[in-house]
């Protein structure tokens, strides 16, 4: 749940955050889901090395780190501080997640109880990045940005304490080899794309450096997988997604879980920024996407035994891509009771893709494999939430600059701080007339509703090109099978 927490806690923050430290538009993404490319970059890794050294030290030591980290983000001063701690809070939390599944199917023997846990820690996690918002607008009003990540200290001191009683020590009698150059390969290709994907947002354009990182990230990642194709015991087995069925239902919980964090995140910068909402009134009207969340995914069984995997799938990821629409055409924020709806609808659709998508990543790999595709399924969500944040915030960022209006009375240099982001226009204000000053708020807050216009076009459009492939590619082995397989 801490893990889950601190995917969206910042969201409501960000504006006080962005007052203090002053980020670019690029810095400001590094910042949110810097966190969320960390754990899923080395996911994997952690899960192998805990199979080495010992899952109990594995997880405590990243509880540790969690406390850390989290300290070092309450007290950043600046904002490459902030970056610098915010990756080192998503280390600690590939530390905790890789261990705790490994150490759920150690200590829960029994195949029900085991599925029972596995459950509930796969609930935790959502709840915890669905309840985020709210608990960072309660914290972030009372007592500054800072204050959302100093939460999670005295709970990692209850944890440490008990987990060094209860938490039984176990390692792979045989484990799997450590390999440090596909670390290597994976975390420095993943970061040089998204570093050039955010570059290309904060320039609103491509330049040579640009494509030359982004063509660099991409043969690195194109030289991991060769690599893993290569090894006898592989960081991550890609001949798993030879099965077609696995493949496509991992690129539904990617796409699904990116558009959930990233309509969890814009919405709250678009309803603060825009429509002047106090971080906590931000934090409670995503309520109903959370709560409709929920309920998706305690109904997802109900509708894949009803309907089948494929048909309950396409039907919740087209509700998703149809709610996406709805709220690009409502487009206001004074009109929270035309937004009640498709934030429903959202979470409702969003809920059973996560539920019904993990279910078929699991039943399409071969039982002795289930550890590979448990791996692969965590790492799914977590890429999913960084490549959301990072693509669609290079959108809104792209044309929040291009559509910025003109504004009499600024000069250049102020109007090239004004684009750089919403923040940086309030900024911009502080030494103008009032006049102008309230010219330079309507044009800003006019083109940052542009860009969230655009972001959730482009999200209801990739949702539907998802509900396609799970309708043509994901059918099951048999046609008559329609129950999913937990």
């Amino acid at each position: 749940m801490l893990c889950g927490i601190d995917l969206t806690v910042l969201h409501v923050a960000v504006p006080s955050m962005s007052r203090d430290l002053q980020p670019s538009a690029a810095q400001l993404l590094w910042i949110v889901d810097v966190y969320s490319l960390a754990l899923a970059a080395l996911l994997v890794t952690c899960g192998t090395l805990g199979d080495r050294i010992g899952r109990r030290r594995m997880v405590l030591s990243g509880f540790a780190a969690f406390g850390l980290a989290s300290a070092a983000c309450a007290f950043a001063t600046s904002t490459g501080q902030l970056i610098a701690a915010r990756a080192a809070l998503g280390v600690a939390a590939a530390m905790i997640m890789a261990s705790t599944v490994a150490i759920i199917r150690v200590v829960f023997t029994d195949d029900r109880e085991r599925a029972l846990a596995i459950g509930v820690w796969t609930a935790a996690h959502s709840v915890g990045a669905t309840i985020g918002p709210l608990l960072g607008g309660l914290v972030a009003e009372k007592w500054g940005w800072g204050a959302v990540f100093l939460v999670n200290v005295p709970v990692i001191v209850v944890i440490l304490a008990v987990g060094a009683r209860v938490i039984p020590e176990s390692k792979n009698p045989v484990p799997r080899r450590w390999d440090l150059a596909s670390v290597a390969l994976s975390v420095t290709g993943l970061a040089g794309v998204v570093y050039a994907l955010k570059q290309a947002g904060e320039h609103a354009g491509v330049n040579t450096a640009i494509l030359v990182t982004a063509l660099g990230g991409a043969a690195l990642l194109y030289a991991f997988v060769h690599r893993q194709r290569r090894l006898a015991e592989p960081l991550l087995d890609f001949s798993l997604f030879n099965e077609r069925r696995f493949t496509t239902a991992t690129l539904c919980v990617i796409g699904c879980f990116g558009s959930y964090v990233a309509l969890l995140f814009f919405l709250t910068q678009w309803l603060q920024q825009v429509g002047a909402y106090s971080p906590l009134l931000a934090g409670l009207s995503l309520m109903p996407l959370a709560a409709a969340n929920a309920v998706g995914a305690v109904t997802a069984p109900w509708a894949a035994n009803r309907w089948g995997n494929r048909k309950a799938l396409t039907a919740a990821l087209s509700l998703f891509a149809l709610a996406y629409a709805a709220i690009a055409v409502v487009g206001d924020t004074a009109r929270y009771d035309m937004l009640l709806l498709p934030l429903l609808a959202a979470g409702y659709g969003a809920g059973i893709v996560m539920t019904l998508g993990a279910d078929a990543i699991m039943s399409a790999a071969e039982p002795d494999r289930s550890g590979e595709a448990a791996a692969i399924q965590e790492t799914s969500f977590e890429l999913g939430a960084g490549l959301g944040v990072a693509v669609l915030g290079t959108v809104l960022t792209i044309v929040y600059r291009t559509s910025l209006p003109p504004v009499s009375g600024l000069s250049t240099g102020e109007r090239a701080h004004a684009e750089e982001s919403f923040t940086a226009a309030e900024d911009v204000t502080a030494h103008l007339p009032s006049p102008t000053a309230d010219a330079v708020l309507h044009s800003a807050r006019q083109a940052y509703d542009h860009g969230f216009t655009a972001v959730a076009v482009i999200a209801a459009a990739g949702l539907t090109a998802t509900a396609l492939l799970a309708a043509v590619l994901l059918r099951p082995r048999e046609e008559g099978q329609h129950a999913i397989g937990r």
